[in-house]
């Protein structure tokens, strides 16, 4: 391995050391930033040094086929050493800036369909019950006047009628008795006057 190659790749394993602490903070601040249980630290830990392993032989790798020497292990220590002595309060810094920006982006796109999805549908499910409850109620208030209209002609419809029906109720008040349909219609009407009385009256 000629002598400009090692130096190439001593560069190449301090870039690796620069990004290796890059990321470990970018991590740390991560999990701290969004409250991780604990007991999954140790298992982060675990998939970041094994990803940054691999990592760092992918690049030894390309750059000299994987060779493994004593400048490799000095390049990728003097790279950490030197990111956490110059860059590392400067990248969590930036880290928590990004989390605060992606917080308050997340916060400011909820209150953007608050206002313009869930509000609306609220105001409009809300329009849609007053005008049920207004129609229910010129509906019922038209039913009372045109009860009240019409009651003095069924009164005197009945009176005409009466003596006509007096004997085919004579002639069906046995069955009517035998098939209890006085009680059948009664509980009818009950029936109906609750319903009516729960969906138009509230």
């Amino acid at each position: 391995m000629t002598l400009s190659m090692q130096w190439m790749t001593m560069a190449v394993m301090l870039l690796s050391g620069l990004g290796m602490g890059t990321v470990f903070d970018g991590y740390r601040v991560v999990s701290n930033e969004l409250k991780f249980p604990r007991w999954w630290l140790p298992v982060l830990d675990v998939v970041y040094w094994m990803a940054a392993a691999l990592a760092v032989f992918r690049v030894l790798y390309a750059s000299n086929n994987g060779e493994m020497r004593a400048y490799v292990f000095v390049g990728l220590a003097f790279g950490v050493l030197l990111y956490y002595w110059l860059f590392s309060r400067l990248v969590i810094s930036i880290v928590k800036w990004l989390i605060k920006a992606v917080r308050k982006l997340i916060s400011f796109v909820l209150k953007c369909l608050d206002i313009l999805i869930v509000k609306p549908i609220v105001l409009l499910y809300k329009l849609i019950i007053l005008m049920f409850g207004i129609g229910s109620a010129i509906t019922i208030f038209i039913y009372k006047i045109v009860l009240q209209l019409v009651r003095p002609f069924w009164r005197l419809f009945v009176w005409m009628v009466r003596p006509a029906l007096r004997p085919i109720g004579r002639w069906l008040a046995p069955y009517w008795a035998k098939w209890q349909l006085k009680e059948k219609l009664a509980n009818i009407g009950r029936l109906i006057s609750r319903l009516w009385g729960r969906w138009f009256r509230r």
